[in-house]
């Protein structure tokens, strides 16, 4: 056996019974274990609480109140209404939306008009302006004439039909009775009674994923504003929601990590929270959307998946990186709203220019949430969290005032999640600014789909494992046997320590199935400005030969011992310190492997090939320090 610290003597014994105890128990929740909501929605429920008259979507006489208030007094609010507005009179220019579906999907129209009516709706609202007011109505009739709203991808319904409402809503009786009554058959015939007809269009009532989110909230609304046609109909709608909405939202159980990512969270989240405020703007309760256990938790998870530096995203799953937001997150500013945390509130992003600031399709709603926050405490960020689930995550930062400006994010979980990679064991590192460790992120899901390419399924042969940005050969982990990791291998963090040196440790053995017997992978911030990984194997005799994957797109000098990395004028080493005599292979990636795989400037995977048999027991222990100068 090779040196390694004693600490993995004694963690070896413990690790097993924590993976059952802290780790297993979280890899998917059981139906039964699920809280639900409220749901005491009947038609004599809505008789008694729906009001009758006024916009019932978010825009209730309360919030109208506080809205027009805080345009006259909050340098915030009045900034990004400007930029609503902004965004409004550009839209004057464009085409009416016509139903055009490239491919299967027609989100891209659905979320136009979502986008129209958020910016047009809420200018109404405000001005009372009748040319805004004429263009509603062309808008709304244009997409209502549409033949349907494309039922076989329910997203594009979904969204639609929070777009319809709104405009219907907003604009609060002020539509031509001809246009109202459109749109109204237009939400129930094309929105509503599509989920019930078709059941393998429906699949996505109880589903656990965003498809969850989205369609119950645009249903909702559009159950809300067409109680008067059919209130039993509403209240099927309604009560339907408030049954299932829970399958998607024990995601965020038990800490708030979202295991499609960060980007995905922003999806799936607003439209949850879309459900709620329409919820309580019409009843006056959420039903218990807001104490969920692990909702609102999201939000810091949500927060430090960004970093404090950069501003990239931790884009495991299928997120983007990000970074470089010219606009706040109206996502976080509902959580700011809800708790007061000013860490929440991106004060200075929503302050900036409003002709630089592009609005997203939930903006207007958005405006609203902005407009009720009130600041009650300003939380000061964890340097170091850890969230459990089934997607579990860590992150070790240096804190706002860092020099050093580290930050550090790893992940377990399985390949199996909504829009999981095989990427457990993987993370992401930056020091001085640069992201040295990279993740390939998401790529365009149209371009798979229009060549037939099987995105979606997920068993272990499938299609989707052979690109690099879903294989475990695209992702900094470890691969053993040139094989793809077990895609239901649910890989938990085991262990986690904040002080007083930074630890996260992930039982990564069910990722490899037969081919190794133990593994266990240590994240350590042994100092401000280095990360040492250790992994910890037992082999058994199906192990042919273990790969250590770090993939980046800096430049590389393969030095003894190491290599040293190049990027931006700064430089990180790699120190092998528990191999020195091997030699790191540096493998291109661009141009990557397939033709349809991303392609991505400059990225590389740098391995560390360690065969089996040059193992000195049936133990082994792999060490590697990254650092920055200090």
């Amino acid at each position: 056996m090779k040196n390694h610290p004693s600490r993995n003597e004694v963690r070896l014994v413990l690790c097993f019974l924590l993976m059952w105890i802290q780790g297993a128990s979280f890899a998917q929740v059981n139906p039964s274990d699920i809280p639900r909501l409220e749901n005491p929605v009947s038609v004599q429920y809505l008789k008694k609480k729906l009001p009758k008259t006024g916009p019932k979507l978010v825009l209730d006489a309360k919030t109208a109140r506080v809205l027009r208030s805080k345009l006259k007094s909050d340098p915030v609010v009045k900034n990004v209404y400007e930029a609503i507005r902004l965004n409004a009179r550009e839209i004057l220019d464009d085409p009416l939306l016509e139903r055009i579906i490239p491919g299967r999907r027609l989100l891209g129209v659905s979320r136009k008009m979502l986008y129209r009516m958020n910016m047009l709706g809420m200018v109404y609202f405000i001005d009372q302006d009748p040319g805004i007011l004429d263009r509603i109505n062309e808008e709304v009739i244009a997409v209502c004439d549409f033949i349907d709203w494309n039922p076989s991808h329910f997203l594009d319904v979904g969204e639609m039909s929070l777009a319809v409402a709104i405009a219907i809503d907003w604009t609060d009786g002020d539509l031509p009775a001809s246009t109202i009554e459109l749109a109204k058959a237009a939400l129930i015939e094309k929105g509503i009674k599509p989920s019930f007809e078709n059941e393998d269009n429906a699949w996505w009532v109880d589903a656990n994923n965003n498809w969850n989110q989205v369609c119950h909230a645009g249903l909702v609304a559009a159950a809300i504003v067409t109680a008067d046609k059919d209130m039993k109909l509403a209240a099927d709608v309604i009560g339907r929601a408030l049954d299932h909405m829970p399958m998607a939202l024990a995601e965020y159980m038990p800490d708030g990590v979202y295991p499609e990512g960060p980007m995905y969270w922003g999806y799936g989240t607003s439209f949850t929270l879309v459900a709620a405020s329409i919820l309580e703007s019409a009843f006056g309760t959420d039903f218990g959307i807001e104490s969920f256990p692990g909702f609102k938790a999201s939000a810091m998870f949500k927060l430090l998946s960004s970093s404090p530096y950069t501003g990239k995203s931790f884009n495991f799953s299928d997120s983007g990186e990000g970074g470089g937001q010219s606009n706040g997150d109206f996502n976080l500013a509902w959580f700011a709203m809800k708790t007061g945390n000013s860490a929440y509130f991106e004060r200075e992003k929503f302050l900036n220019p409003p002709e630089s600031m592009q609005m997203s399709r939930l903006s207007g709603l958005g405006l609203a949430w902005l407009s009720k926050y009130k600041e009650k405490e300003e939380q000061e960020m964890p340097k170091t969290w850890m969230g459990k689930g089934p997607n579990p995550v860590a992150f070790i930062s240096g804190g706002q005032n860092d020099p050093n400006q580290f930050y550090f994010a790893c992940k377990g979980g399985r390949g199996s999640v909504n829009h999981g990679n095989m990427d457990a064991g993987t993370f992401i590192f930056e020091l001085k600014g640069i992201r040295w460790v990279v993740d390939p992120g998401n790529q365009p899901y149209a371009d798979l789909e229009k060549v037939g390419f099987d995105l979606w399924s997920s068993c272990q042969e499938c299609e989707r494992w052979s690109l690099l940005t879903k294989n475990n050969f695209g992702h900094s982990t470890l691969s053993v046997n040139n094989k793809r990791h077990q895609v239901d291998g649910y890989v938990p963090i085991i262990e986690f320590n904040n002080e007083p040196v930074p630890e996260v440790v992930l039982d990564m053995t069910p990722a490899f199935s037969n081919d190794l017997k133990d593994v266990k992978r240590t994240f350590i911030k042994d100092s401000p400005s280095s990360l040492v990984i250790e992994d910890f194997i037992s082999r058994n005799d199906q192990t042919d030969q273990v790969v250590w994957q770090l993939i980046t797109q800096a430049e590389i000098e393969i030095i003894k011992g190491g290599a040293i990395l190049k990027q931006d004028g700064e430089q990180l080493r790699i120190e092998q310190l528990s191999h020195p005599n091997l030699t790191i292979s540096v493998i291109s990636l661009d141009p990557p492997p397939l033709a349809l795989d991303k392609k991505i400037d400059q990225l590389k995977r740098i391995e560390l090939r360690i065969p089996a048999y040059t193992f000195e027991s049936a133990e082994e222990l792999i060490r590697v320090r990254l650092s920055g100068d200090e």
